[in-house]
C-alpha cells in the first residue's frame, strides 16, 4: 500500500496468474479500486458513446465474499454483455450491495480474466483504511 494517497492499486508479480493490492479508506471504495485495477490488469478501453448505466445488487455476509462477488460480477458483464464501468456508486447497507454504474461497450480489451479467486484473500484494517491483495486466474 501507498501511505501517501488513501485510494488506489498496483499489480504485484505472481509467477502463474495476476495479483493486485488494492487500497482504500472503506470498503465501498476498496471495491471501487479493485475494479478499476482489475479494468488495468485487463487493458480494457471503453468505447466514448454511447454511455450505458447499469444497477446490480448483491447479498453478502463478509466483506472478501462481496468483493469476489462484485469482481466476478464485473467479468460476467465483459464477458456476456461486452460491457465495462468507469463511474461506480456503490450502496452497502445491511448486508446488501446496490451498485450503480456508468460506462459503456467494450472498445478493447488485451488480456482475459478468467476470475477474481480467494486465494490469498484477505481484507485488512489498516491506520489509512482497508487493504487486500486479490489473485486473478488469467
Amino acid at each position: 500500500m501507498d501511505s501517501e494517497t488513501l485510494f488506489g492499486y498496483k499489480e504485484v508479480p505472481h509467477t502463474a496468474d495476476w495479483e493486485l493490492e488494492v487500497w482504500a479508506p472503506d470498503l465501498s471504495s476498496l471495491l471501487v479500486q479493485a475494479a478499476k485495477g482489475m479494468y488495468h490488469l485487463a487493458g480494457v478501453k471503453l468505447s466514448s458513446q454511447p454511455r450505458i448505466q447499469h444497477r446490480f445488487q448483491l447479498i453478502y455476509h463478509d466483506p472478501e465474499s462481496l468483493l469476489i462477488d462484485f469482481l466476478s460480477e464485473l467479468i460476467f458483464l465483459i464477458e456476456a454483455e461486452n460491457l465495462s464501468f468507469d463511474q461506480f456508486e456503490i450502496k452497502l447497507n445491511n448486508g446488501q450491495l446496490i451498485a450503480d454504474l456508468n460506462g459503456g461497450k467494450l472498445a478493447l480489451i488485451s488480456k482475459e480474466i478468467k476470475a477474481a479467486t480467494f486465494h490469498k484473500l484477505k481484507i485488512q484494517e489498516t491506520d489509512q483504511g482497508l487493504v487486500a491483495n486479490i489473485v486473478f486466474d488469467v
